[in-house]
């Protein structure tokens, strides 16, 4: 997925930004977020209908990528010693997020879930997701296609050169995660050189969909009265568990404050313990299998990533169903919302606008992927009636994994980010899969 392969991003950026302690950057992105929560809270003038146009998740995800695009801050940069060695940097802002914020953030978000509630959102969840899926599958020998019939120089190339080979690698990225895009690299054998311009393709397309996803949430009643969706079983999970919300109410003492940190870091805490142990296991367990299709198809079982994320919600869907339950009424989503606006804004911060420039021609390729993508999430929805918030954490689920499905679920309300790790779940377990499927019809499509 496109924020767990960043790294290859500093081949594209060799400048040093303006700001390159940690401390600035962090804290011109909190700026960045009050002003965001100052601006959109007015309740007349300019800034309400700025807001009532364009949503402050979006705004939260677009300033810090402002921040990066006129070189205040950057993900990724080099620099050079007077002995002409060069030498690489990183911004550790995201990684500290998705492996820390991010499962403390689902733990408070999913203490007060209603389990039932969520299996009764019904098929139609599970419907947008696999479309999605489908999307990702054929878009991808379509779009070949159809570039080719424009520029076929840009989908060709022989050997570990192929363009479809390197393809390969976004159809698991973009069905599954991480682990997925790297088994389909392996799969595949794409020239490791080649392999940043696809990460870069992967950046670029992902963020934009995902922007666009953001900032449809701000019209999804629009949205949903076009498709005609019933809505009614997730306004009545919304709430109840505003309702519920409300009736535990209180203010929150230094002790309620404290417990919910306790209860939200010490769970990510023993996530990363399990998953140091569970993905070491899974990866010996993985790399004894004798058939290399099957050793690829469960490469995901040793991400570490994947089995922080899942322990997490679990952990958080039991404590459900204990007194813990209580401390919504003490604020527990509303720091769990805290922590997911500062992901996103880390998200965001890896977004530099100028390299959308740099490789149009693969850049077209996976504009016209998505636009697949996104046309038969938008039929399929129209004919099932499906709600908006099914597509676009189905899409997410996707394209985006554990780490944005998320964040654009939970803008819907915090009550259902769980929806979107749930289904983000599922990208792990069918993405190489799906993926194989996938970049067989490429090659048959490019040859």
């Amino acid at each position: 997925m496109i924020i767990s392969n960043y790294i290859n991003l500093n081949l594209l950026m060799n400048t040093a930004p303006i700001f390159t302690n940690e401390t600035i950057v962090f804290g011109l992105l909190m700026l960045a977020l009050g002003f965001i929560f100052y601006t959109s809270s007015k309740k007349e003038g300019f800034w309400k209908k700025f807001y009532s146009i364009v949503p402050a998740l979006f705004m939260a995800y677009m300033v810090p990528a402002l921040f990066t695009t006129l070189g205040l801050i950057a993900p990724d940069w080099q620099t050079t010693t007077e002995t002409g060695e060069v030498v690489e940097h990183s911004s550790r802002l995201y990684f500290i997020s998705s492996r820390y914020l991010l499962p403390a953030a689902l733990v408070l978000m999913t203490l007060s879930i209603d389990l039932k509630s969520i299996f009764n959102l019904g098929w139609k969840a599970l419907a947008m997701f696999f479309t999605g899926t489908i999307g990702i599958v054929i878009g991808g020998p379509i779009a070949i296609l159809l570039i080719s019939m424009v520029s076929p120089e840009t989908v060709g190339g022989a050997g570990p050169d192929a363009v479809w080979r390197g393809l390969a690698t976004l159809a698991g990225s973009w069905i599954g995660g991480g682990a997925n895009q790297t088994a389909m690299l392996e799969i595949y054998g794409y020239n490791q050189k080649l392999y940043g311009g696809m990460v870069f393709v992967d950046i670029v397309v992902a963020n934009i969909w995902m922007a666009i996803i953001l900032i449809g949430i701000g019209k999804s009643k629009r949205i949903d009265k076009w498709l005609k969706a019933d809505t009614s079983a997730i306004e009545r999970l919304k709430e109840k568990v505003s309702t519920y919300s409300k009736k535990v109410e209180r203010n929150p003492s230094l002790t309620d404050l404290m417990i919910i940190a306790a209860i939200a870091f010490g769970t990510v805490s023993f996530s990363h313990f399990g998953a140091d142990y569970l993905s070491n296991f899974f990866d010996d367990f993985v790399n004894g299998l004798q058939n290399q299709t099957t050793k690829n198809i469960f490469t995901f079982l040793s991400s570490q990533f994947f089995w922080m994320i899942s322990l997490a919600t679990t952990i958080a869907i039991l404590l459900s169903f204990t007194k813990a339950k209580y401390y919504e009424g003490a604020g527990a989503s509303k720091i769990g919302s805290v922590f997911i606006y500062i992901l996103v804004a880390s998200i965001g911060m890896k977004m530099d606008l100028t390299i959308i420039f740099d490789n149009l021609g693969l850049i077209a390729i996976g504009v016209v992927w998505m636009t697949i993508h996104a046309i038969l999430l938008i039929i399929v929805a129209k004919l099932i009636k499906a709600p908006y918030f099914f597509l676009a954490v189905g899409s997410q689920a996707n394209v985006g994994g554990a780490a944005s499905a998320p964040i654009v679920a939970a803008a819907f309300h915090p009550s259902l980010a769980t929806v979107g790790v749930l289904l983000a779940v599922f990208g792990y377990a069918v993405g190489t899969i799906a993926a194989i499927g996938c970049t067989i019809l490429m090659q048959i499509v490019a040859q």
